[in-house]
């Protein structure tokens, strides 16, 4: 049943896609029209999540009209952590993600000017995505990055966070966001377990507090990366160790 539910998902999301392809040629055609675009994006989100039976519940969030500009740092755990970003994040963000999922047809299109492709293969191409990531933030728009980089599989544990976000976050002097997602990883499991499926529920996040970065420099990446994922890493286990 996991595997049909699986199936189910990605038809529905296929399909769903396909339907509001026009609308993202559209918008995503021009950069004054990025913010209707984005507003598209987390309506897509709901209309194939509904059909699949899953929910986004945040949990709680610090105030976010006040945080302005930060780089939003989810961990990655599932496929699931992409859409569900921009169902939890209420406000406008640009999100970087890996050059692979440029290859997939049509969606593509979901990151194409918008978004951020990184290929990591390159290090000329990543400071290439990483120099546009700090325009962005210049430019009072916030970045999403999975500092994990790729879905580990030791998840729901944390794989090693990359410096990219942080450098990023202290060089531009934006907070950085830690998000939890809690359940993905069961919903839409990955890697060795990736056999099980799938299945419906809801997937519950938590929004932590933003971690400032006035008066950082380049010797604080180190310490700013542990920060951030000890903030993860312990909220993960008050909810899944702790099987709340």
């Amino acid at each position: 049943m996991g595997m049909l539910w699986r199936y189910w998902f990605f038809l529905s999301a296929a399909i769903s896609f396909l339907i509001l392809f026009p609308l993202f040629y559209i918008l995503l055609s021009r950069k004054e029209w990025y913010s209707k675009a984005f507003k598209l994006k987390k309506f897509w989100g709901p209309f194939f999540l509904i059909p699949s039976g899953l929910k986004v519940k945040v949990l709680s969030a610090p105030d976010m009209a006040n945080i302005g500009p930060c780089v939003i740092t989810p961990n990655h755990s599932s496929y699931l952590d992409i859409v569900f970003t921009f169902t939890a994040i209420p406000f406008y963000f640009h999100m970087m993600g890996k050059a692979e999922l440029g290859k997939v047809p049509l969606f593509r299109k979901f990151f194409d000017g918008m978004n951020i492709l990184v290929d990591r293969s390159s290090i000329m191409a990543s400071h290439k995505s990483l120099r546009r990531a700090a325009d962005d933030l210049e430019h009072g728009i916030s970045i999403a990055i999975f500092p994990e980089a790729t879905i580990p599989d030791c998840a729901p544990q944390l794989g090693r966070f990359k410096n990219g976000a942080f450098k990023l976050a202290i060089e531009k002097q934006v907070p950085v966001l830690p998000v939890v997602f809690l359940d993905n990883y069961k919903l839409m499991p990955d890697g060795k377990e990736k056999c099980k499926g799938g299945r419906p529920g809801v997937s519950r996040v938590i929004i932590k507090d933003p971690i400032p970065t006035i008066g950082m420099n380049e010797d604080d990446v180190s310490s700013l990366r542990t920060i951030t994922f000890n903030v993860i890493n312990d909220t993960l286990k008050e909810y899944i160790d702790g099987h709340q």
